[in-house]
C-alpha cells in the first residue's frame, strides 16, 4: 500500500537484495545504483537505486546546463538555485536518502574552486559534472532488511497533479518489478591493457615529486598512473561492475548508468557525509597487501600501523581536511576522533582517519562541496600547489577517477564518495586510474608496487589479471 507523508509518497516492498533489484532495472534510463556492497552498520547501512530522473544538471569548463539548456550563471549558483527549488522535507525514520540529485563530480571540477582555473592546466576538464534529479528512488536498509519506493512528485508543484505523478511512479516501477527476470550478464575477458606509465617513468615522476617536496613547494602529492584498453561493442557495463562488486565489496560502491558512459565504482573511501548540520570526511593514507595467511595478515596490518612514512602521509591530510572543514564549519566544532584508524578490505589494509565539524549558519551544501573536493587524500598538500604539480606531471585527464560520485538529498543530506577502484566505460573503450600519496620517505619502487595492489581487483574484474604487469610496459 502506498502513503502519503508530508509531500513524499512511500511503498514498502518485500525485502529483496539490491544487486537483485538492480539488475531488472540496469538498463533503464538514467539508472544509478549506489551501493553499499560490504556491510557495515554505520558506513554501510544502505543502497539506493535511482530511475529515470526528471531532470539532468551538468557543468563543463565553467558553464552549467538544465535539461541540455544553457544556464547564464555559474555552476556552483546554477546547483544551488535548483537545489532550493526542489527542497522539501524528508522522514527522520527513513533511509536517509529519500529524492534528490545522483551522480559525478569529475576530479578536474575542482579547479574551478579556490581560485583554481583550467586555464592555467596543460589538461582541460574533459568529463562532465553530471548530477540526475530523481523524484523516484528505491531504498534498502541492510541492517532491518526493509526496501522502499520512494517518490516526491517532483517537479510536478500543483498538489493534485504532484500526487498523481508520485502514485503513477511508483506504480510503474511495481510494474517492472513484477515482470523482472534478468540474469547476470556475462563479460568477455578484456585484454590489450597499457599505461601512461612505464614503471622506470613513475619512478622518475615520484623523484620528482619528491624535488618539490625538498625545496618546499609541498608536502606530499599523489601521482596515478592511468591504464586503458579497447572493449566489444556488446560489452556489458553492468555486468563488469557485477564482477568487480564481487571481487572488491565496499562500503562505497557505485555504479552509474550515464548515457554513453557508465561508470563502475568499488570505493572504500568517504569524502563526505553530512546528516543535518553535522558533517565528517574519512581520509585514506596508508595501504598494504592483504595476505590469504592469517598470521602473515595479521603482521601486516600491525607493519601498517607502526609505519613511520604511512602516518605522516595520514597525518598530513587530516591537518589539509582540518583546515577544509574550518572554512565552512563553525568556530572550534571541528575534530578528529579517529587519527590512523585501521580498515580492511577483500585486497588491501588502509589507514583511515576520521575528521568531523558543524556546518556553520550562512554555508550551504554547496559551500562545503567547494571547500573540501577534490579530496585531500587524491591531491596531496598544501592542495593548491599539489594539484599544479599533478597537472604537470601526470598529462592525462583524471576525469571522474578521484573525483566523486555522491548523492545530496532534497532535505540537505549528502554523501560522497572519493572515486577511487573506479573504471570508466565508454563506447569502444575502458579506463581505469591507481596512485599513491609521494612524501619525502617514498621508494619509487614501493609506490609503483602500491599502485598495482590498488589496481588489482579492477584487473581480475576485466578478466585479466595477467596482463596487470604486462600493462605499463
Amino acid at each position: 500500500m502506498t502513503a502519503k507523508l508530508d509531500g513524499l509518497w512511500i511503498h514498502e516492498l518485500a525485502w529483496r537484495e539490491p544487486l537483485d533489484v538492480a539488475r531488472a532495472f540496469a538498463e533503464r534510463p538514467g539508472f544509478a545504483f549506489l551501493d553499499s556492497a560490504m556491510f557495515e552498520p554505520k558506513l554501510g547501512r544502505y543502497s539506493f537505486i535511482g530511475l529515470e530522473p526528471f531532470g539532468t544538471f551538468t557543468a563543463i569548463k565553467g558553464r552549467a546546463a538544465w535539461n541540455g539548456a544553457a544556464l547564464d550563471v555559474a555552476p556552483q549558483r546554477a546547483l544551488r538555485d535548483l537545489l532550493a527549488r526542489f527542497s522539501f522535507v524528508a522522514d527522520q525514520a527513513l533511509p536517509p536518502f529519500q529524492g534528490g540529485v545522483i551522480g559525478a563530480l569529475p576530479y578536474e571540477f575542482g579547479w574551478d574552486f579556490d581560485g583554481l582555473s583550467g586555464g592555467r592546466h596543460a589538461i582541460a576538464q574533459e568529463e562532465p559534472v553530471s548530477l540526475g534529479f530523481y523524484d523516484l528512488v528505491l531504498a534498502f536498509d541492510h541492517l532491518l532488511r526493509r526496501a522502499y519506493v520512494f517518490s516526491s512528485g517532483l517537479p510536478e508543484t500543483d498538489p493534485a497533479a504532484r500526487a498523481a505523478r508520485a502514485t503513477a511512479r511508483i506504480d510503474h516501477v511495481l510494474g517492472l518489478l513484477d515482470r523482472s527476470t534478468r540474469n547476470a550478464a556475462e563479460t568477455p575477458a578484456i585484454r590489450g591493457w597499457t599505461s601512461n606509465f612505464a614503471p622506470s617513468a613513475y619512478h622518475a615522476a615520484i623523484e620528482a615529486v619528491q624535488a618539490h617536496i625538498f625545496a618546499g613547494d609541498i608536502y606530499q602529492a599523489n601521482i596515478a598512473q592511468r591504464f586503458s584498453a579497447p572493449l566489444p561493442e556488446d560489452f556489458s557495463a553492468f555486468g563488469f561492475y557485477e564482477k568487480l562488486r564481487a571481487a572488491n565489496p565496499a562500503p562505497f560502491a557505485a555504479y552509474l548508468n550515464l548515457g554513453e558512459t557508465a561508470i563502475a565504482s568499488s570505493s572504500p573511501e568517504l569524502l563526505l557525509r553530512k546528516r543535518g548540520r553535522a558533517i565528517e570526511t574519512r581520509p585514506i593514507k596508508g595501504t598494504i597487501n592483504r595476505s590469504p595467511d592469517p598470521a602473515k595478515d595479521a603482521r601486516r596490518a600491525e607493519a601498517l600501523l607502526k609505519s613511520e612514512k604511512d602516518r605522516a602521509e595520514n597525518i598530513m591530510i587530516v591537518d589539509l581536511l582540518r583546515n577544509d572543514l574550518s572554512r565552512v564549519s563553525e568556530p572550534r566544532s571541528v575534530d578528529v576522533p579517529v587519527l590512523c584508524g585501521l580498515e580492511s578490505y577483500a585486497n588491501v589494509h588502509h589507514l583511515v582517519s576520521v575528521v568531523t565539524g558543524e556546518l556553520a549558519r550562512g554555508h550551504d551544501i554547496v559551500d562545503l562541496i567547494a571547500a573540501t573536493f577534490p579530496g585531500g587524500s587524491v591531491t596531496g598538500a598544501p592542495k593548491r600547489r599539489a594539484m599544479e604539480i599533478i597537472d604537470a606531471i601526470e598529462k592525462v585527464s583524471r576525469g571522474y577517477y578521484c573525483g566523486s560520485i555522491l548523492y545530496i538529498g532534497f532535505d540537505g543530506t549528502l554523501d560522497m564518495n572519493i572515486a577511487i577502484r573506479t573504471a570508466v566505460l565508454k563506447p569502444g573503450y575502458a579506463s581505469m586510474h591507481a596512485g599513491g600519496g609521494i612524501t619525502s620517505l617514498s621508494d619509487p619502487v614501493a609506490e609503483y608496487a602500491e599502485t598495482e595492489v590498488k589496481v588489482k581487483r579492477l584487473f581480475e574484474a576485466f578478466g585479466a589479471a595477467e596482463e596487470l604487469e604486462e600493462a605499463a610496459q
